[in-house]
């Protein structure tokens, strides 16, 4: 599961920032944006601290870095499905990203954000693949494309228990060999003969029987045969 809100790598000066005054305090824009850096290089996120660092952004617009807005909101989209990314989009200035580069950066990752939200899998792959500012905004985030691929495989696991190879093939964006490979190394499912893929039974995807029960008791039975009666007197 993911936990992407108080992670257990956050340093200690990192929990004084966030919860003390020194949140407030112009001088830990340095330290959050190196503790942004160790994330984006050891593959977990801290939404929580990022956020902080976007609301002194929001107090010291003169010390905001295109780069650094770029790289929390794409750390927040690896969180997805959760409420980070538009959490963290909420925290930037409108008039900021308005125009220029940056305009043109938020409007793409909006649009993939979109897309990973709405289950077009297929879609998300194809704009990363086809478009070389997705490549460059993606960059600097170790391991993004396999943080993603791991959470739709979760999704996946959730509502199937069968799913042909070639249909995830384009959810995940692999080839046929790199698909197998992940789904039987990397989330242990089998792959049959017949190009289907066999997802273990889990509290999400198993079927479970409904039962339905109403309870009549005789004074509720004896008044709708009476208006039956009435009705047909």
């Amino acid at each position: 599961m993911l936990n992407g809100e108080d992670p257990p790598e956050r340093p200690e000066y990192v929990v004084n920032i966030i919860n003390g005054l020194e949140r407030y305090n112009p001088e830990a824009v340095v330290n959050l944006e190196a503790y942004l850096q160790e994330q984006c290089e050891q593959k977990y996120t801290d939404c929580n601290a990022n956020r902080t660092l976007l609301k002194l952004y929001q107090l010291n617009p003169d010390r905001m870095k295109d780069e650094v807005v770029t790289n929390i909101l794409v750390k927040a989209m690896t969180q997805f499905p959760s409420p980070q990314f538009s959490l963290a989009l909420h925290l930037i200035n409108p008039s900021v990203i308005a125009q220029g580069e940056l305009h043109e950066a938020v409007t793409k990752l909006r649009t993939l954000n979109s897309q990973l939200e709405g289950a077009q899998y297929a879609r998300f792959w194809n704009t990363i693949d086809g478009d070389d500012l997705c490549a460059d905004l993606i960059a600097d985030i170790s391991g993004f494309e396999d943080l993603i691929r791991a959470n739709i495989a979760n999704l996946i696991a959730q509502a199937f228990r069968e799913v042909s190879l070639s249909q995830l093939e384009s959810w995940l964006g692999l080839n046929t060999d790199a698909t197998t490979k992940f789904v039987t190394e990397g989330a242990g499912w089998t792959v049959g003969d017949n190009g289907v893929v066999t997802i273990p039974k889990n509290a999400e995807n198993e079927a479970k029987k409904s039962e339905i029960r109403e309870d009549v008791n005789i004074d509720m039975f004896s008044r709708v045969l009476r208006r039956s009666w009435e009705e047909t007197a």
